[in-house]
């Protein structure tokens, strides 16, 4: 074959099936544009009739990504590749990749049970998993948390499914539960006053379903536990907290209450019948025949000998009882 008969195949493919490659990929590409901008419309269209957010945006992402699968299918039937043998192929690769992807199917699953059972939407705060976040979007596979300093946590759907989920956001009101710890010889009475009045101060606390609670709820080794409960609306939670924990502690200072550190009080007692000396300081160890050697019990403390009687002094008392 001549250089001028391959260019002549060329030109030949060039004309019959180059053209429909090249209106092929033109169409491929302006039917992906439409699918997207199809979809964006469609989802603000639902989110203008406030259906829920978390199935709104993952059905929309299921739908464009189906589509465009659908797309390329067809695209490969308009330049003359026989999708049959295509799909067989498919078939038999996808059941190796069903095989060693158990865990991504697992996330799949994993996912559908979080849209259809709906434990949090987006905008939820929630704690899985040892983390705590805002939801950002819920997809097939993972699920995006926004934690509060801004890290971007990507959770599987199958351990999400399958752990215990915490959600802060599920209701519009939260109890908040805060412990102040007073001294023994405060007035406790005072102190609950004092918490009374800083949490009406901060405009932020509910009567309903209570209203504020202060009372005493344990007696310490070194102090007397207050407890403090106060309704809150979900979205203030956090600043009432905040704004309490500087205020009570700025007015227990102001009025003398202190907040006690634990501590032990350690006494040293000495044994029954140790000699009374008037210098606390020293001691006495009595010389005797048993205990040859005198060991001071602390090396820094002066040890005081008494000598027992020798013999001589011994001899003396008994020749005076004899005489008598």
């Amino acid at each position: 074959m001549t250089f001028t008969d391959v260019l002549n195949n060329i030109w030949n493919w060039i004309i019959t099936e180059g053209i429909k490659v090249v209106i092929g990929i033109i169409v491929f590409l302006i039917l992906c544009k439409v699918i997207n901008w199809v979809c964006r419309k469609i989802e603000k269209s639902l989110l203008k009739k406030h259906v829920d957010v978390t199935i709104t945006k993952s059905a929309i992402s299921f739908t464009r990504k189906a589509l465009k699968v659908l797309l390329f299918i067809s695209f490969l039937t308009l330049i003359g590749i026989e999708t049959s043998s295509i799909s067989a192929a498919i078939a038999s690769i996808g059941l190796a990749i069903g095989l060693s992807l158990q865990g991504s199917l697992s996330n799949f699953a994993g996912g559908v049970i979080i849209l259809c059972v709906r434990p949090f939407r987006i905008g939820d705060t929630i704690t899985c998993n040892g983390e705590t976040g805002t939801v950002e979007r819920i997809e097939l596979f993972y699920t995006y948390i926004v934690t509060g300093d801004n890290r971007v946590v990507m959770m599987p759907n199958a351990d999400v499914a399958n752990s215990k989920i915490t959600n802060a956001s599920a209701k519009e009101t939260r109890r908040l539960d805060m412990t102040f710890s007073i001294a023994y010889d405060n007035d406790h009475n005072t102190a609950r006053d004092i918490i009374l009045r800083e949490i009406e101060s901060t405009n932020l606390a509910l009567n309903e379903p209570d209203a504020p609670f202060v009372n005493i709820v344990a007696h310490n080794a070194s102090s007397v536990d207050l407890e403090m409960r106060v309704w809150v609306k979900t979205e203030n939670y956090q600043k009432l907290k905040w704004i309490l924990l500087e205020k009570i502690k700025e007015a227990f200072d102001e009025n003398g209450i202190s907040i006690p550190f634990q501590q032990v009080d350690v006494h040293i007692t000495e044994p029954v019948g140790t000699p009374k000396y008037k210098d606390k300081r020293a001691l006495v160890v009595k010389q005797e025949s048993e205990l040859p050697v005198i060991k001071p019990m602390q090396s820094n403390i002066p040890v005081v000998v008494e000598p027992t009687d020798n013999a001589s002094q011994v001899k003396k008392r008994r020749g005076k009882k004899r005489k008598q």
